[in-house]
């Protein structure tokens, strides 16, 4: 699903408030890594991440990296910080409605 750019702009202001849930350090991204991150995309949609100074990867890399593996988007990257967004499969959620 690709987003719009009105949908980009609202998701990164609902991440802009966020704490990052996922820290990606000198292990890079590894399957453990994906694993919480798509079990947290599950729950909430919408998860913020943070890449340590010891990783090798930029925030860039990470993001695409970690979004290719866990079927999401790239919301926005900023500094050592991105964000990702996907759209949950369970019913039992309140799923951000995107405009």
């Amino acid at each position: 699903m690709a987003l719009t750019g009105v949908q980009v702009k609202q998701l990164r202001s609902m991440a802009h408030h966020l704490n990052p849930a996922i820290i990606i350090g000198k292990s890079d991204i590894n399957e453990g890594t994906v694993e919480q991150t798509v079990a947290y995309l599950e729950k909430h949609e919408l998860v913020k991440c943070s890449v340590l100074d010891g990783s090798s990867l930029s925030a860039r890399e990470a993001a695409e990296e970690l979004a290719e593996r866990c079927h999401a988007e790239v919301v926005q990257v900023i500094g050592r910080k991105f964000s990702l967004y996907r759209e949950s499969s369970r019913k039992d959620i309140e799923k951000i409605k995107l405009v």
